[in-house]
């Protein structure tokens, strides 16, 4: 803060926070260097002179406290471990938003061999999985509280992927703060608008002044980062952990029924076993279309867990819906067929495995 007294407690408050800052950008730079790889022949990941020129350009900016041999020893370190990854076949599972979101904590969750990889919009993706950058991608589909994520359905309408997972995960909001906050000098307090929507009465309550933000993970980067006066954030445990900030109070959703549902996708269909299965379709334009369709499945006693529907064009719909059963089951086999036979631009999304982190 611009008033707060400087002395070897507030100097070390600093290096603390250029140290979290600088271990969130080594971090990036490994995510780079590991999806560098994909376009890469495994035989010249090492690239000697590549190296030098990277390491002469970065020396030429010595200074009186960086001299060039450490920094030259130093990217010794950061070359040899960068190739390390590039070698390595980790899994790479891409989702929407900062490290530290929500849904990087499903990513965590669902597999945690995973390592996930951010991104900015949803459509980088879905577009990532289709051209084999990612192997998965993490996806909000739809919310306790705010309903579908209709961007979502839609790309997933017109994008070559499947569904090969899906997870539910609660939703518990934490106000976040940097160490050493006074929680009685907090004023304003930052994250999506979604978040602070689902925090209204407690923010009411402290007389708090909501202030939105594109992402709660993003809030909490954004607070460690540049530690703006009287302030706090609302994000979850994995951003406070990730930006190195306190969690002054915890689950302070004002309704405790939150929780948001994920699905796993990814450029093939599982072959394995499932509990759930998504399809798509359009109908004609005319009353009890889809009626007749989900008729289909009323008649073989088949739950319908999820039903959305986004424009395909104007005036016309697709629809979504998941279900329980699996693929393997004749009862399953017979309605889809059906439904294929009903419907227009059938597709089926996939089989797969549905958990629950309740």
């Amino acid at each position: 803060m611009k008033d707060e007294k400087i002395d070897l407690s507030y100097v070390r408050r600093k290096i603390d926070q250029l140290d979290n800052n600088m271990l969130q950008l080594l971090q990036k730079r490994m995510e780079v260097a590991r999806i560098s790889a994909v376009f890469k022949d495994p035989d010249k990941i090492d690239d000697p002179k590549r190296e030098s020129e990277v390491v002469k350009a970065l020396t030429d900016r010595e200074n009186a406290l960086l001299k060039g041999e450490f920094i030259e020893s130093l990217y010794s370190l950061i070359f040899k471990e960068s190739k390390r990854i590039q070698r390595e076949t980790t899994t790479l599972a891409a989702f929407q938003g900062e490290h530290g979101a929500y849904s990087e904590s499903a990513c965590r969750l669902w597999n945690p061999n995973f390592a996930p990889m951010p991104c900015e919009e949803f459509a980088d993706i879905f577009r990532g999985v289709e051209s084999g950058i990612y192997d998965y991608g993490v996806i909000p589909v739809e919310n306790t509280l705010g309903g579908m994520v209709g961007q979502v359905n839609g790309l997933m309408l017109f994008s070559d992927v499947f569904v090969v997972g899906a997870i539910k995960l609660p939703i518990h909001h934490c106000l976040l703060a940097t160490p050493g906050t006074d929680y009685r000098s907090i004023r304003r307090v930052y994250s999506h608008p979604q978040a602070l929507s689902q925090c209204r009465e407690y923010l009411r309550r402290q007389n708090f002044e909501p202030m939105r933000y594109y992402d709660t993970a993003g809030a909490a980067k954004m607070l460690s980062k540049e530690n703006p006066a009287s302030s706090a954030a609302i994000a979850g445990k994995l951003a406070a952990s990730y930006y190195n900030l306190e969690i002054i109070q915890e689950d302070i959703e004002d309704l405790d029924t939150n929780q948001t549902r994920f699905l796993i996708i990814a450029k093939e269909p599982t072959r394995g076993d499932g509990n759930k299965c998504s399809i798509c379709f359009c109908t004609d334009d005319r009353a009890g279309a889809l009626f007749k369709v989900l008729q289909i499945f009323a008649d073989k006693n088949i739950n319908l867990t999820r039903i959305d529907s986004v424009p395909e064009h104007p005036g016309e719909f697709a629809f979504f819906l998941d279900f329980d059963g699996n693929l393997k089951d004749p009862n399953i086999q017979e309605v889809l067929s059906r439904v294929e036979d009903v419907s227009a631009n059938y597709r089926f999304l996939g089989c797969y495995e549905e958990r629950s982190a309740l």
